[in-house]
């Protein structure tokens, strides 16, 4: 099996794309064993980690099933919950690529905020704003207010599934300002947009505007994940050109 890997993406995250592709295109075949470490570890030129670490990846989202002394196999199809890997929350480029997904969501979700919110909720929302840029000049991590914050607006759009659907995500999906840490000019200059931000979002929902609030959402997750890609851009760049 010869495998090649594509830059910026974890060893890991390569070998777990191509042992589903071709789990999905029937190469391998419900009840087959794959391939053996040895041969993985041979075959796709990563380490035994890396390989273990794929194996646990597709066992946890039920594509693999090991055996004790006869290896590993592939299970039969079955119908499974939504299901994000700890890997995959790991891997900051699947962030960057989940991050699109809760994009998708957040649009939605702020724009029926706008709708249904209650004055209490908009008093709520402007004190979590205040928290967040606290914490943030305190101990450098607004992180929890802001996550407060998201699932607020969740509650005011008045559909518990947005604030289940953010609960799951919420850990992976929110780059702590620590991993993306760049130069303390340039948090300070993150910082104030992420506030003025917050702001512009909050005032839209309390406008009742939901077309603002739904562009206020998606520019503010866009300067998130612009940022996590600019960081792994910057992270894989060749030593010559960092």
């Amino acid at each position: 099996m010869e495998l090649k890997m594509r830059p910026k993406r974890s060893l890991a995250s390569e070998l777990v794309d191509h042992l589903r592709g071709q789990i999905e295109s029937g190469a391998l075949a419900p009840g087959d064993r794959i391939p053996t470490e040895r041969e993985l570890v041979e075959g796709s030129g990563v380490s035994r980690t890396v390989v273990r670490e794929a194996i646990a990846r597709l066992t946890a989202e039920g594509l693999l099933e090991p055996r004790q002394g006869s290896g590993v196999f592939v299970t039969e199809p079955r119908t499974t919950a939504f299901h994000v890997s700890q890997g995959e929350f790991d891997d900051l480029v699947e962030v960057s690529r989940l991050l699109e997904l809760r994009l998708a969501v957040e649009i939605e979700m702020a724009g029926l905020a706008a709708r249904r919110r209650s004055e209490a909720d908009i008093a709520e929302m402007r004190v979590l704003i205040q928290r967040i840029a606290l914490d943030s000049a305190a101990t450098g991590d607004g992180s929890a207010a802001d996550e407060a914050l998201h699932g607020l607006i969740a509650q005011a759009s008045g559909n518990r599934y947005f604030g289940r659907f953010l609960e799951f995500l919420e850990m992976g999906l929110v780059p702590r300002r620590g991993l993306l840490r760049q130069s303390a000019e340039d948090d300070g200059a993150y910082l104030a947009k992420v506030h003025d931000e917050h702001v512009e979002l909050v005032e839209a929902i309390a406008r009742r505007d939901v077309d603002g609030a739904r562009e206020a959402v998606r520019r503010h997750l866009e300067h998130v994940r612009a940022r996590l890609e600019d960081f792994l851009a910057h992270r894989d760049a060749p030593a010559d050109q960092a």
